[in-house]
C-alpha cells in the first residue's frame, strides 16, 4: 500500500507562472504546482519550507484564527525578492500561498526612496534657492533656503510673480531678456541687484532652464537656482579699489624715482623765458634810440609765451598721470601716447647713457584704453629697458651707449602691438615665465610689482603684454591689442605688417 497526497480544497492550476503552495496548520506543504517546484530547483533549496518567509508558521495561524487573507509578506532567496499572499481556508485548515516575483518592483521603489531622501536632503539643506516657475515667471515652488535669500516662505511665494519678489533698478527689463533666451535657447544666466524683504541690497545671479512641452516645444515650466553673490561682488568691488590704489602709490612711486628727468622738463622752458625776458627787457631799454628793437621784443614775447605753454604742458601731463580715480577708458592714439612718455622717461635714459628710439607706424593705431594706465605700463616698461641696459653695460666693463626702441605696428591678425626693445643681458625662457609674477625680481632694490602690475593692467583692457628674447641679445616686451580693442583710422593704410611676427 502507497502513501496518497492528502486531499484539499485549492487547487493548483500547472499553467499558473506563479510559485503556489498548500500547507496545513502545522506548516506543512500537502501541495506545489510546477512553478514552486522551479523555484525550488533553481533556488538550490532542500525543502519547499525554506522558500516561505521566515515567520511562515505563525502567518499561517494567524491567517487562520482571523480568517484573512495576509499580502506582501518579503522573503529573499539568492537574488530573488518574492512576496507572498497566505489566503486561508477555516473549515480545511489549509492555507494556500502563493509568490509573485517583485524583485523589479521592490528595488525601483527602494531606489525611489532613495532619491527621493537624497532629493529632499538636498533641497532642504542647500544655500541656493532652487525654484520652478510657470511659463509667466509665477512661482509654483521653492526651496526652503527663500526664507533666507528673499524673506519669504516657499508658501509665500506660490503664485506670486516675479516682480513682486525682485524688486531693483532695471529688474523688470532683465526678466524680460531672460524670458526671451528662455524660449529661444532653452537656458538663462543673469545677475541682479535687488531689494530684500528686509529692503537691505542684495545680488544674485539666477541660472534657469526651460521645460518644454514633448510635441509643440512650448515652455511649460522653468526650474532656476538662485545663488547670493553679495559677498563675491563686495569683494570685487573692494578688489578693484584695492587695484586702484596700488597703481596710484606706483605711479607716486614712479613719479619720485622721475624726478630728475621733471626738473630737466621744467628747467628748460623756465630758463629759455628768462633768458628771453632779459633780452626783451635790453631791446625795450634801447628802443628809443634802436625803434627796431620793438620787432624783436615782439619775437621775444611769442618766444617766451611758447615755452610758458610748454612748461604749463609739462605740468598737465604730470597731473594727469598722477590723477587718482576710475579708469577712464576711450579710444586714445598710440603714436602721441608713446611720444608724450618718451619725454617723460627722455632725462633718465640720457642720463643713463641709453637712446630711446621711437619706431612708429605710419598712421597712428587707435585701441579703446585708459591712457594714464598705459602710460604707466608704458613707463615701467622702457624704465626696466633702462635699467637691463645699464645692468648689460657694467658687465660688459664698457662705457659704450646702449639703446631702447619702441614701436608700434597692425600685425596679420590686426592686432595691434607696442613692442618696447632692450639691448640688456637678457632672460632664459624659465626667467621670462616668471617675470610677471608678484614679488619676484632680479634686483637688489626692486619690488617685483611692476611687470606683474603692468600685465593685470593690459589684460584689464582686453589684451595681453608677454616678452621673448630679442636679435639685440636683450629682451622684447609686447602689449598685444585684439581687433575688437582697435579703431579704425580714416587716414590709416589698411594694413601694416612686422615681418618677425
Amino acid at each position: 500500500m502507497t502513501d496518497s497526497p492528502p486531499a484539499t480544497v485549492f487547487s493548483l492550476p500547472d499553467a499558473d507562472p506563479q510559485p503556489g503552495l498548500v500547507i496545513d496548520a502545522d506548516s506543512r506543504v500537502l501541495k506545489n504546482n510546477p512553478a514552486a517546484q522551479d523555484l525550488l530547483r533553481s533556488s538550490g533549496m532542500a525543502r519547499f519550507g525554506d522558500l516561505l518567509p521566515v515567520n511562515s508558521a505563525a502567518l499561517v495561524q494567524s491567517a487562520l484564527n482571523q480568517d484573512r487573507a495576509i499580502e506582501g509578506v518579503e522573503s529573499r532567496i539568492t537574488t530573488k525578492i518574492l512576496l507572498w499572499t497566505f489566503i486561508p481556508d477555516c473549515d480545511s485548515g489549509q492555507v494556500l500561498v502563493r509568490a509573485r516575483d517583485a524583485t523589479n518592483d521592490v528595488r525601483m521603489r527602494q531606489d525611489a526612496t532613495r532619491s527621493n531622501r537624497l532629493y529632499r536632503l538636498i533641497t532642504e539643506n542647500t544655500t541656493d534657492l532652487i525654484s520652478r516657475h510657470a511659463p509667466d515667471g509665477r512661482f509654483i515652488d521653492a526651496t526652503p533656503a527663500s526664507w533666507r535669500l528673499l524673506g519669504y516662505w516657499p508658501e509665500e511665494l506660490r503664485g506670486k510673480s516675479l516682480e513682486d519678489v525682485f524688486r531693483g533698478d532695471s529688474v523688470a527689463q532683465k526678466l524680460i531678456e531672460t524670458r526671451n533666451r528662455l524660449r529661444d535657447d532653452g537656458y538663462a544666466t543673469m545677475t541682479l541687484e535687488i531689494l530684500h524683504r528686509d529692503g537691505s541690497k542684495r545680488w544674485f545671479e539666477i541660472s534657469s532652464r526651460a521645460i518644454r512641452e514633448t510635441y509643440t516645444g512650448a515652455v511649460i515650466e522653468a526650474v532656476s537656482v538662485t545663488r547670493d553673490i553679495t559677498a563675491r561682488v563686495e569683494s570685487e568691488k573692494s578688489n578693484r579699489r584695492l587695484a586702484d590704489e596700488l597703481a596710484h602709490a606706483a605711479r607716486l612711486a614712479t613719479l619720485g624715482e622721475l624726478a630728475s628727468s621733471i626738473a630737466h622738463e621744467m628747467n628748460q622752458p623756465l630758463a629759455t623765458i628768462v633768458n628771453f625776458a632779459s633780452a626783451s627787457q635790453r631791446y625795450l631799454k634801447n628802443a628809443r634810440a634802436n625803434p627796431e628793437g620793438f620787432e624783436r621784443v615782439d619775437d621775444g614775447l611769442q618766444k617766451i609765451i611758447h615755452h610758458a605753454n610748454r612748461a604749463s604742458e609739462v605740468i598737465k601731463r604730470l597731473r594727469a598721470f598722477l590723477r587718482k580715480g576710475h579708469k577712464r577708458t576711450a579710444p586714445i592714439a598710440l603714436n602721441d601716447v608713446i611720444t608724450n612718455v618718451t619725454h617723460l622717461c627722455q632725462w633718465e635714459a640720457e642720463k643713463n647713457g641709453v637712446q630711446i628710439t621711437e619706431k612708429l607706424a605710419s598712421y597712428t593705431p587707435v585701441i579703446n584704453a585708459d591712457p594714464v594706465l598705459l602710460e604707466q605700463v608704458l613707463i615701467n616698461l622702457i624704465r626696466n629697458g633702462i635699467e637691463a641696459n645699464v645692468e648689460a653695460r657694467a658687465h660688459n666693463e664698457g662705457d659704450k651707449p646702449s639703446g631702447i626702441t619702441i614701436s608700434t605696428c597692425v600685425n596679420e591678425s590686426k592686432e595691434t602691438l607696442i613692442e618696447v626693445t632692450d639691448e640688456g643681458p637678457g632672460l632664459d625662457d624659465q626667467g621670462i615665465r616668471q617675470m610677471f609674477q608678484p614679488f619676484y625680481t632680479s634686483k637688489p632694490q626692486g619690488l617685483g610689482l611692476g611687470l606683474s602690475m603692468s600685465r593685470s593692467i593690459i589684460e584689464g583692457f582686453g589684451g595681453f603684454l608677454d616678452a621673448r628674447p630679442a636679435g639685440t641679445s636683450g629682451l622684447s616686451l609686447i602689449c598685444r591689442f585684439p581687433a575688437s580693442l582697435c579703431h579704425k583710422n580714416k587716414a590709416a593704410n589698411p594694413t601694416e605688417t612686422k615681418p618677425d611676427d
